[in-house]
């Protein structure tokens, strides 16, 4: 009898951990459109692999808190997506808003210590009011609540970190979006240090939730999130995709998938993109679509930084990273914003073994006073860094335009494993106008100026540095694919099978 009644308590904790805040809350939350952490999880993981850890948490602190506060607002555990285990920590937001507390946060540490020592990534889905301000109050609070795990936020990326922000995303679930490889967010939430309620206490002025931490802010200024999505379910199934190009550490290669169905055909159509006039814009998207496995372009960062094209794409199944500019936006120069995203991009590919193809077209860095004033000298020169960085496999193809130190920037000369340029590649310190109006002291219009221009842009052209192997090879747009496929398979062939060295391993996920 003794055992039948220790079990059936064991049960009914384990009940009332699974009620999460109650029925009350969660028919709001379903009256609302929004999925509770249990659904949330559900869409995230295969079925039937999770593994809970840490049900029958509860407040450590206050007696009184223990009936309120199942599983501690985290549900905290093991799963499989597309059948590799990862780590997952789900906030609950009926119970105290998901709020952190000593509780929950040894849970969350324990699955980011389990998921770095055993190689498998780690999943946070975000929406969280931030510390529970009664727990951290005071010196005993603050003691006991923070600064005790010096590793909490420590990246050495030796496992991908996924997040996302939902609905309301304060305190940490705004953490480990900016700690994480990729984040998603989902439309209509809010990601921010602090609620809107105590920043306007602090500011003294009522301060509107978009302009806080809306999603438009973190797409368009910010660059914190990477993707943006508008259902919950469409969150999930992000990270799962997000997930199928990496590996579960970095001790490995990237899964290979099957190539789909019409990869490779019309690698003519990419004439029909690519335009006969020099000062023609393009979409450099298209082209990217047509050269890659086909529908396997994941772009990150889409609307933050323009100029620059970047994301993950398969190759023959194989995962790799594009950086590329596109001439659509700024003509392709490239600005403080650009440079952090190509920055973030190499980073995420040199530390988890993912070669990296670069499509250049740029006439260089976007310059004047506003470029000043956002430090475009510091992000040009960690851009030249993070190239210089790189150890994975790297290939290089000169499209058209590659201009002064934006060339060198985007895999110009020895940064690169292979450099080849399009018969189109034209290859200078600056745009020949420029160069015209400096060197022969001559403006457009003034007589004389088309024949001098003419006669800098001969030096452009790209066959004077083939002839000095520069450029390893001129080729024709519609060979890229086939080269790029080939080449890989050249430059995979290391000692170290394709690993990086991971120099990178602790640059900042956001600065």
């Amino acid at each position: 009898m003794a055992h039948d009644t220790m079990l059936a308590e064991l049960e009914r904790r384990r009940g009332a951990a699974r009620r999460m805040g109650g029925e009350d809350k969660l028919a709001k939350r379903r009256d609302r459109g929004q999925l509770n952490a249990e659904e949330r999880l559900t869409a995230l993981v295969d079925r039937g692999s999770f593994m809970e850890v840490g049900l029958l948490g509860a407040s450590g602190v206050f007696e009184s808190d223990i009936p309120s506060t199942p599983r501690d607002g985290k549900i905290t555990g093991f799963g499989k997506i597309d059948g590799r285990d990862v780590g997952v920590v789900v906030n609950d937001f009926t119970t105290k808003g998901a709020s952190t507390s000593a509780t929950n946060s040894k849970k969350m540490g324990y699955i980011r210590k389990v998921c770095t020592e055993k190689g498998m990534p780690f999943v946070h889905i975000g929406e969280s009011t931030g510390a529970r301000l009664p727990d951290a109050m005071g010196s005993k609070g603050m003691g006991s609540m923070l600064g005790n795990d010096p590793t909490q936020f420590r990246r050495m990326r030796d496992t991908p970190w996924v997040a996302a922000a939902l609905d309301t995303s304060f305190g940490s679930s705004a953490w480990l979006c900016c700690c994480a490889d990729y984040a998603v967010m989902k439309k209509g939430s809010i990601m921010s240090v602090s609620s809107p309620r105590l920043v306007s206490m602090a500011i003294g002025e009522k301060v509107d939730l978009e302009d806080l931490g809306g999603w438009r802010l973190h797409a368009e200024q910010t660059g914190l999130i990477d993707n943006f999505v508008d259902t919950d379910e469409e969150a999930m199934a992000a990270i799962r995709h997000f997930l199928s190009y990496m590996p579960s550490h970095n001790g490995e290669l990237p899964p290979v998938a099957p190539v789909t169905e019409g990869s490779g055909e019309g690698q003519e159509q990419i004439l029909d993109v690519l335009p006969e006039k020099r000062t023609q814009v393009y979409d450099m998207k298209k082209i990217i679509r047509i050269i890659f496995d086909r529908d396997s372009f994941l772009e990150i960062k889409p609307r933050f930084g323009k100029p620059a094209t970047v994301g993950l794409a398969r190759l023959d199944g194989k995962t790799v990273g594009v950086i590329a500019n596109n001439p659509l936006v700024g003509g392709g120069a490239l600005s403080a914003e650009a440079c952090r995203k190509i920055i973030d991009l190499t980073v995420l590919c040199d530390s988890f073994n993912i070669p990296i193809i670069r499509l250049m077209d740029t006439p260089g860095f976007v310059v004047g006073l506003d470029a000043e004033r956002r430090g475009a000298p510091g992000h040009i020169m960690n851009f030249m860094n993070a190239t210089s960085l790189t150890t994975v496999p790297s290939i290089t193809v000169i499209c058209r335009k590659a201009y002064g130190r934006a060339y060198v920037a985007m895999g110009g000369g020895t940064q690169n494993d292979a450099m080849v340029a399009w018969p189109t590649a034209e290859v200078s310190f600056m745009d020949p106008v420029f160069a015209t109006s400096i060197v022969k002291n001559l403006s457009p219009g003034q007589e004389g100026f088309e024949g001098a221009l003419a006669e800098i842009q001969k030096d452009l052209e790209i066959w004077d540095m083939a002839r000095i192997f520069s450029a390893h090879d001129v080729i024709k747009p519609q060979e890229t694919r086939n080269y790029l496929i080939r080449m890989l398979d050249i430059q995979q062939r290391r000692r170290s099978k394709g690993l990086g060295q991971h120099l990178m391993r602790t640059w900042p996920t956001s600065y």
